[in-house]
């Protein structure tokens, strides 16, 4: 990318219900081929790379997220950004742009996320709020929901919730703060009464490791949240991943000095 010597940075958010993830997949809609495909139209070539700062699953959304393009020549965005939000349809969105050294790595510089998952256990759900929410029953009290998540806090071995992949060795990670809240992030006419929230933040997340703590605060009690997490390489039941509608990509911390 050398040969690329402009870098900008563009913050964005999407709806990850229209996409099948972020990478691109030949024959499926993805947040990186659309963005491709749009800065292809309005700058008229395809002389341009593209890095994103969270390579999300299919179905999750990112309120803020960013991404990095590089380019052979010097380009002035600010008078293009309407055009390529315009071609993005509203299912994504860029919010702000701003040249960059071409030093600086987006993927090295996230220095943390939070990610929201908004839930909820009203008999009465109905499906026009399923795009933003996922809807659970008989799951644990807030009082104990809230309580198993306080104890993901700190930096520890969570290979008991995620899912392993062959190539995967290291499972410490660091959580930062995590809690569950009532919320009305989502209020309207197809709400419903009551909506929760999880959320977590950390410097990073093993694959499907925030759904699959998810289900724990829902349905695990205390003791067994804590077993995993002291004897994490023992032989257990993989936990179910929460379905990815109700998962938010909320913010993305970035350190910027160079």
């Amino acid at each position: 990318m050398r040969s690329r010597p402009y870098t900008y940075l563009f913050s964005i958010s999407y709806f990850g219900a229209r996409f099948k993830g972020w990478a691109k997949q030949k024959g499926q809609p993805t947040v990186e081929g659309k963005l491709e495909r749009v800065f292809r139209y309005v700058l008229g070539h395809e002389d341009f790379r593209l890095i994103g700062s969270s390579r999300t699953d299919s179905g999750v959304s990112c309120r803020q997220g960013f991404v990095q393009i590089f380019l052979r020549e010097e380009v002035d965005f600010e008078p293009i950004l309407a055009a390529l939000n315009l071609n993005l349809n509203g299912e994504i969105r860029l919010n702000s742009v701003q040249p960059i050294s071409r030093d600086f790595n987006l993927i090295n510089s996230v220095k943390e996320k939070t990610y929201r998952y908004f839930f909820s256990d009203s008999e009465n759900f109905h499906p026009f709020a399923s795009p933003f929410l996922t809807s659970v029953s008989k799951f644990n009290s807030l009082e104990r929901m809230q309580e198993n998540a306080a104890l993901f806090v700190g930096k520890q071995d969570f290979k008991a919730f995620c899912k392993i992949s062959a190539h995967k060795l290291d499972f410490t990670r660091e959580i930062l703060e995590a809690k569950v809240f009532e919320t009305a992030a989502f209020s309207m006419e197809f709400s419903p009464e009551k909506t929760y929230c999880f959320e977590v933040t950390g410097p990073g997340f093993l694959y499907h490791q925030v759904r699959k703590m998810v289900h724990a605060i829902w349905y695990f009690s205390p003791e067994e949240i804590k077993s995993r997490l002291e004897k994490p390489h023992g032989e257990w039941e993989a936990i179910p991943t929460a379905a990815s509608n109700g998962l938010v990509l909320w913010q993305t911390v970035l350190d910027l000095e160079l």
